[in-house]
């Protein structure tokens, strides 16, 4: 069955676009124009830095630890993270990230699609670089 989608070999630091969105640097690695079912982003979180706590109500997201350390808060519930550990979390899933003194550097995916201005929602302010969706029903 032929697939309308192309095959994307992206190398590290030639995604789509970089945006800096509060303390994340997201590297989009599936253009809006190649997305099919999934949304992937490369995310760098610099050094004692916290991110607002977020969640999305479609996605699932996944996410696998490619360098660095920090702590993921899940829910209220801290894990400690390092390069190589994997995280799925269900939609609903309310998510923030607080790093030490290293970098953290992740591979996030979304199915189906998330986008900055798609299915992210914070608890609290809204940070710079997000806007507030609106559900599609």
């Amino acid at each position: 069955m032929a697939s309308s989608l192309q095959v994307l070999h992206v190398r590290e630091g030639e995604g789509a676009d970089k945006a800096r969105l509060g303390p994340y640097e997201i590297e989009t690695l599936i253009p809006v124009a190649d997305e099919g079912a999934a949304t992937a982003y490369r995310v760098r979180i610099e050094p004692n830095q916290r991110t607002a706590t977020s969640y999305h109500k479609l996605a699932e997201e996944l996410y696998l630890v490619l360098a660095g350390s920090g702590v993921a808060v899940l829910d209220g519930v801290e894990y400690t993270l390092r390069a190589g550990d994997f995280l799925r979390l269900p939609p609903g899933t309310t998510h923030a990230f607080i790093t030490g003194d290293e970098v953290l550097v992740m591979l996030d995916v979304h199915t189906p699609g998330s986008r900055p201005d798609r299915d992210v929602y914070f608890v609290g302010e809204t940070p710079q670089g997000f806007s507030v969706p609106s559900l599609v029903t």
